[in-house]
């Protein structure tokens, strides 16, 4: 419950067709292996008590006293299980058969939610049998207690505010107009649909994608249990298909056919989504018009993951995904490159090429751009800039990628020009400060700029997302350029847009010289290397931390505005046996001062495209006072 997290269950019981009790001993037998797994909110098909298949039997009052005596039973026998669980049966009300979902908590039924949509084609003919839900919601009694009825009905959790829980059945979901956009309208922000779906070729795909569509557009969590093993087999058959969902993401899947019973369990986090109706302008505020908010309240402790937390967050974990992803994400630069290099009518594109990873990727960038607006590769000029730290290896493989790539190649060497400008302000070359770091920083710059004047060339940026969150950039130096093609690509995805490229090029020499570029630590190359030129003395992640780290505190920390302590939570459980606690820790706490502290850099950034969900534009996704406290951030570590 700790940081928003829900540990939520779909159970897909073993039935059997109009045998109550056996039924009711089948749904507590599973509500209590899930409440042993810590689940707090459970959910069960549509019509379990009785079975779906029940045909004409559900006319039968023997059926129906059976359902509410077998709910009378799975609220006792629950009650002291700490669940909030969700249960289908049939209902009798003013004369009536409604088909329902059961709320139950701590042995009271919270309410009962009949059905809206009522399919009555092909195999389906519920309105033979069952009455749609009724405009309004009202009392009734039912298992021995008072209870809400009605489809407009939402639990509410006492402790947890972020945890509105929305019901609808199965066909309600398929339709043009789902119950459920009905319910996050009012503010659920979890959905439960108790389906007894049968299985028809290619049906499980599309049903995934009704599961994923909605709860990404309703930013909702949204858990699809589906019938299965028991019901009737005489015209349909039934795969137990059930599904987890948040916000556009499957969490956890129970593939058709794959088990008698099962429990289908994930984490929800109703922080995060309430996060992101918060910044999202067109999700409209809460309208519960006409709606009754039951409230329940479950024992407050920290909920056991087991959802998946990706290392890289911004990295597809399926291959073929990540090459795709990769390959978009070079049109997209490319595109928005082209587009700039047109309307400035300029002749040239003009950038550094250090032999590192960033300004590899900005040059396979501007490669792609040239082809695309079918200008000559030589007119891209790529200049690389030796000077004290530079190395033999990043220097040759700067000239080689250049000359592979079949564009223009130019050296100009800034040590006089360096040393020259130390003498003028009265610094000592042996003073190996920022002022001698930043230094070479602004005179590559300068000497960029002053090329793009004289071959009216567009000086082409190469830093990335990551290293402006960090603030790892020279003020007016490689902070600075025309066109930023990398601005919102951060590190770990470089890296790969790289190997991608690599792969795919169909040019052995080609892919030799990026893997060995792949290869070579991350180095600014800014202070003095040993006299043979051979080793980088300076590796960037030994002194800002690791980038797999620092993107996974940008992507919780910023894109999703979780606080430190749910990040750092987050990274323990990502990367545990990888990074030491304390080492997470520390790096967290620098990630924050950092980002806080540097933020006047990104204030004046120059344009480039926006390529994913995150980006650091102060003319696009984050706008943030240069002078704003880190100390409420910083508190939280502390605390840790």
């Amino acid at each position: 419950m700790v940081h928003g997290f829900v540990k939520v269950c779909a159970c897909t019981p073993e039935i059997r067709v109009a045998d109550c009790a056996f039924n009711a001993g089948a749904v507590v037998r599973l509500a209590q292996a899930a409440a042993e797994k810590g689940a707090k909110l459970c959910v069960f098909p549509e019509l379990c008590v009785t079975g779906y298949t029940c045909q004409d039997l559900f006319f039968q009052k023997t059926l129906t006293d059976a359902a509410e005596s077998a709910v009378e039973t799975i609220a006792a026998q629950t009650a002291d299980m700490d669940l909030l669980l969700c249960v289908g049966v049939p209902v009798r009300v003013g004369g009536k058969l409604y088909n329902c979902a059961a709320v139950l908590h701590g042995g009271k039924i919270l309410g009962l939610v009949p059905k809206t949509a009522l399919p009555n084609y092909q195999e389906f003919y519920e309105a033979r049998h069952f009455s749609p839900a009724p405009a309004e919601n009202f009392a009734i009694r039912f298992a021995g207690q008072d209870c809400a009825f009605g489809g407009r009905l939402l639990f509410s959790c006492a402790g947890m505010p972020e945890f509105l829980l929305g019901v609808e059945i199965c066909e309600d979901l398929w339709v043009p107009e789902p119950v459920s956009t009905r319910h996050a309208l009012a503010g659920a922000t979890v959905i439960v649909n108790l389906s007894a779906s049968d299985e028809v070729i290619g049906k499980d795909t599309y049903r995934r994608q009704l599961v994923e569509n909605q709860s990404g557009r309703l930013i909702c969590g949204y858990l699809y249990c589906n019938a299965g093993e028991g019901e009737s087999t005489q015209d349909m058959v039934f795969s137990g298909h059930s599904l987890i969902a948040e916000n556009g993401a499957v969490l956890n899947e129970r593939a058709p056919f794959s088990q008698k019973e099962s429990l289908l369990i994930s984490e929800l986090d109703v922080q995060k989504l309430a996060n992101e109706r918060l910044k999202m302008t067109t999700y409209p505020a809460p309208d519960n018009c006409g709606y009754t908010v039951v409230s329940f309240d479950w024992t407050q402790k920290e909920t056991e993951l087991t959802r998946f937390v990706p290392k890289t967050p911004f990295i597809p974990g399926n291959f073929a995904e990540r090459n795709e992803r990769c390959e978009r994400i070079l049109q997209m630069q490319s595109h928005g490159l082209c587009k700039r290099w047109k309307h400035t009518n300029a002749k040239t594109l003009v950038l550094g090429i250090s032999g590192g990873l960033d300004s590899c990727l900005a040059l396979l960038v501007c490669v792609k751009a040239a082809d695309l607006f079918q200008r000559p590769r030589t007119d891209v000029l790529a200049v690389t800039m030796p000077c004290f730290g530079t190395t033999t290896r990043t220097r040759t493989n700067a000239e080689v990628l250049c000359e592979k790539l079949g564009v223009r190649f130019m050296e100009v060497d800034i040590t006089k020009s360096v040393l020259a400008h130390f003498e003028d302000i009265g610094q000592s070359a042996e003073d190996f400060s920022v002022v001698y770091e930043n230094g070479q920083a602004r005179e590559r710059t300068q000497v960029l700029m002053d090329l793009a004047n004289q071959k009216n060339g567009l000086v082409i940026g190469t830093g990335d997302l990551s290293e402006l969150a960090l603030g790892w950039a020279t003020y007016n130096g490689d902070h600075m350029s025309m066109y930023g093609v990398n601005g919102s690509v951060p590190k770990t995805l470089v890296r790969h847009i790289v190997k991608f490229y690599a792969d795919t090029c169909g040019n052995a020499e080609l892919r030799t010289v990026l893997e060995d570029i792949l290869d070579t630590p991350v180095s600014p190359e800014l202070l003095p290397t040993n006299q043979e030129k051979s080793d980088i003395t300076q590796k960037t992640e030994d002194i800002v931390g690791p980038y797999e780290l620092h993107d996974f505190f940008l992507y919780y920390g910023i894109r999703w505005a979780f606080p430190p302590d749910k990040v750092y939570r987050l990274a323990k459980y990502a990367f545990a046996g990888e990074y030491a606690e304390e080492v997470i820790l520390k790096w967290l706490r620098v990630f924050y001062r950092r980002f806080f502290a540097q933020q006047f850099k990104r204030s004046c950034l120059p344009d480039g495209a926006k390529i994913g969900s995150v980006t650091l534009s102060p003319r696009g996704d984050w706008r943030m006072p240069s002078d704003a406290s880190a100390a409420a951030w910083l508190d939280i570590i502390d605390k840790l």
